[in-house]
């Protein structure tokens, strides 16, 4: 199987294709979803317009985006999902080579390959945790590419990429693009002062991709947006296929517009249960922090032992964490997991700290 083929990366979310369990029979850690789900009114799925062609372009969605961030019309291209975005853009900017952050989100190099773009990678400085180079260095590491992927947060490091340092770069290389994966940047404290949407109008280099799906807890509803310049976004359209936002998505889009109490809930109890995860997780050495950000937390596995060793034991508590060795970079043993609701943390954090003790021991 090669490697550009649609199974051959494994995403977080799939214990049936590993251990043969699905995900209503574990606890699953892997993906980085919204521990809460948003009320939305029955009536409205009731009047679902099945039986018609959803509109061409997703305005339902665009309407999301322009009457939550004030956003223009002509800056948003609406998605079926995040990924659709990740895809598309280099296929329509013809982008000859790009260069990706590493370890980061595999399909910005995959999408780039298929687009027939030439892929470089640049490391983040591993130190205690995984570093954002400096601005001189990125310079430089850019400085044969037609563009650039990164996201703020990464995953699945958690490195922040502050926008002064996006909007630095941008006027240096004005013949450059820079694409920003913003699609866990809701659930960041400094949310949305830290977001690029309302800045990349500004831009005609800056890209801005956005996801739904994460933080309003609707991975099986594909719902996102492209977010930059008109003249990007017109050079996109020629490329955008029709109807790729159903009409259940532009349906439940503009219900999120009356969310704005459950989007505080979400940033209060992630708050709280990543500061208290943080805390518990100092306590165990085998096990150190090597990242965090948004929702989620990279750990690396130090017991002693093969990382399966760990995997299998959890598996054997109803637990299913992301096997992170198929990251560049990740390949010693280090696994992440999403924050959940506190008696699920709990219940986690209670696991870990016994497998730092016993899964150790015993392969010692």
């Amino acid at each position: 199987m090669t490697r550009d083929n649609l199974y051959h990366h494994e995403h977080g979310g799939e214990p049936e294709r590993r251990f043969g369990m699905s995900g209503a029979e574990l606890l699953d850690f892997s993906v980085n979803i919204s521990p809460l789900c948003p009320s939305l009114p029955k009536a409205a799925l009731d009047a679902l317009p099945l039986h018609r062609y959803p509109s061409i372009d997703g305005r339902g969605v665009k309407g999301f985006y322009c009457g939550r961030y004030g956003l223009d019309r002509d800056t948003v291209l609406p998605l079926n999902g995040a990924i659709e975005g990740i895809y598309l853009i280099p296929r329509a900017l013809k982008a000859r080579r790009a260069m990706v952050f590493a370890p980061s989100f595999f399909d910005y190099e995959r999408a780039c390959r298929i687009a027939g773009t030439t892929v470089s990678c640049l490391r983040f400085e591993e130190k205690e945790r995984f570093l954002l180079p400096g601005i001189d260095v990125i310079s430089e590491a850019i400085r044969d590419v037609d563009l650039l992927y990164a996201a703020n947060p990464n995953n699945p490091t958690g490195t922040r990429f502050p926008k002064e340092l996006l909007f630095a770069l941008a006027s240096r290389h004005p013949e450059k693009w820079f694409v920003m994966d913003e699609a866990f940047i809701q659930f960041t404290d400094d949310f949305p002062d830290s977001s690029l949407m309302e800045d990349a109008k500004a831009f005609k280099n800056i890209i801005v991709i956005h996801s739904l799906t994460k933080f309003y807890a609707l991975p099986g509803l594909r719902l996102g947006a492209v977010i930059a310049h008109p003249e990007i976004i017109g050079t996109l359209l020629h490329f955008k296929e029709p109807w790729t936002v159903n009409a259940v998505a532009e349906t439940v889009a503009q219900e999120l517009l009356y969310c704005r109490d459950f989007e505080d809930k979400v940033r209060l109890l992630i708050r709280a249960e990543r500061e208290k995860i943080f805390r518990h997780m100092r306590a165990i050495p085998e096990i150190p922090v090597k990242g965090h950000g948004a929702n989620f937390f990279l750990f690396q596995w130090n017991a002693g032992s093969d990382l399966d060793d760990l995997l299998g034991y959890l598996i054997q508590k109803g637990i299913y964490v992301r096997d992170c060795r198929n990251f560049p970079g990740l390949e010693d043993n280090y696994f992440r997991i999403a924050v959940r609701m506190p008696e699920e943390n709990d219940y986690l954090l209670q696991q870990l700290m016994q497998a730092g003790q016993e899964v150790g021991m015993s392969s010692s």
